[in-house]
């Protein structure tokens, strides 16, 4: 999992709150952390690899979204990856980690890897939030028609400079002048905890804004192509507003456990002993909260694959033949039959669809068709015959 508790255990003397529940149960903790994570690896590695069953397809012109999706699922395994790591060196190796004192200044080595470990998962996990925002940026400025895969090099330098800035910024602060001198008071932590949970409140406040916005655009576009909002309009609307929604679903179920835990720490550690029996609750509460961040930060990657694109299925094709990216595939000018069964028949409107089809509603079509579902699923069945479609 990732918490700024992490870097302030690296400190010798860390506070009472980080020593509650870093203290808690550290076997039971680390195997909860090492399940997770292995798990949501696996399925997260299943879900991007190429799949049987599959007709080959073109492959389609990337876009800045999809590059984007590709990046947050890079970040969220590499980030699994560092929690297996750490977590199963203090499993096997709980001496090693137990050098971590104030007396013992010559070997470096425990402290080093304790510090290294948690800023490796700290920067991926905060970088995949940057990526994140940047999706909601790139979604609403697509619709807008304002970006394009130029793009991706600003959004590159704003999202692996602002995480690299933060947490460099705040490791600096919190063991500064030295780690021996770290958690002497407020003044190292709390800028800490702010960078840390700045992108990740950042997220949570300005993506579903950007979202509603995304979405308004895309059905005042739907409307304005043809001056009518048909059914097959209406469910490709509805369609990625339902995408939005599991993003950020996925996203609130994985991060308010942190959230919740970090004011319960914080609260504890305003008291004079956190050890009274008036706090005993709140003990309970902290301790509940830190086991369930074990198990659902490592699990975020395999979530938003879920959300990014459906369930692709077991069928594995390690052929790694050239095929369309699975969330890029609505830009593929191929595409099958009856994708959103509707009552109405457009079939007797296809001549006039492409008489009055123009460049710039193909257009329109492409930027709307890069935020929709497009599962595997759902991608065989798209039809040719609605209006929307006939850029695809």
């Amino acid at each position: 999992m990732a918490s700024p508790r992490l870097e302030t255990y690296c400190c010798p003397n860390r506070d009472a709150a980080t020593q509650l529940v870093m203290n808690f149960q550290p076997e039971v903790f680390c195997g909860v952390c090492i399940g997770s994570a292995s798990i949501s690896l696996l399925l997260t590695i299943l879900q991007l690899l190429p799949k049987k069953g599959q007709s080959p397809r073109k492959m389609a012109k990337a876009s800045s979204s999809s590059t984007i999706l590709l990046l947050i699922s890079i970040c969220d395994i590499l980030g699994g990856l560092g929690i297996i790591f750490r977590s199963s060196v203090w499993l096997g190796f709980p001496g090693f980690i137990a050098n971590i004192s104030v007396s013992n200044g010559t070997d470096v080595w425990p402290s080093t890897f304790c510090v290294g470990s948690a800023m490796w998962i700290q920067l991926l996990y905060s970088a995949g939030f940057w990526w994140l925002f940047c999706y909601a940026v790139d979604s609403y400025l697509v619709v807008r028609r304002s970006a394009g895969l130029s793009t991706i090099v600003l959004y590159h330098m704003m999202t692996w400079g602002l995480a690299v800035l933060l947490c460099v910024e705040g490791i600096a602060l919190l063991y500064y002048p030295s780690l021996s001198s770290c958690e002497n008071g407020l003044e190292h932590a709390i800028p800490h905890y702010i960078t840390t949970y700045a992108p990740l409140l950042l997220v949570l406040v300005a993506n579903p804004i950007l979202f509603r916005r995304t979405v308004s655009a895309v059905a005042s576009l739907l409307k304005g192509r043809q001056g009518i909002y048909t059914e097959n309009e209406r469910r490709l609307g509805t369609e990625i507003q339902m995408r939005f929604f599991k993003i950020m679903l996925v996203f609130v179920i994985c991060w308010s456990s942190n959230i919740i835990n970090e004011t319960l720490l914080f609260y504890l550690e305003m008291q004079p002993d956190i050890n009274e029996m008036p706090l005993k609750n709140l003990r309970s509460a902290a301790l509940i909260t830190w086991i369930i961040m074990g198990v659902l930060n490592p699990m975020q990657g395999f979530l938003f694959t879920l959300a990014f694109y459906g369930w692709t299925g077991w069928r594995v094709d390690l052929k790694w033949r050239k095929r369309e990216i699975p969330w890029e595939s609505m830009s593929s000018s191929t595409a099958g039959e009856n994708a959103y069964p509707s009552p109405v028949n457009y079939q007797s409107n296809i001549h006039d669809s492409k008489k009055i089809l123009t460049t710039d509603s193909q257009q329109t079509d492409e930027a709307i068709s890069m935020l929709s579902e497009a599962n595997t699923s759902s991608d065989e069945r798209l039809t040719r015959s609605s209006p929307i479609y006939q850029g695809w």
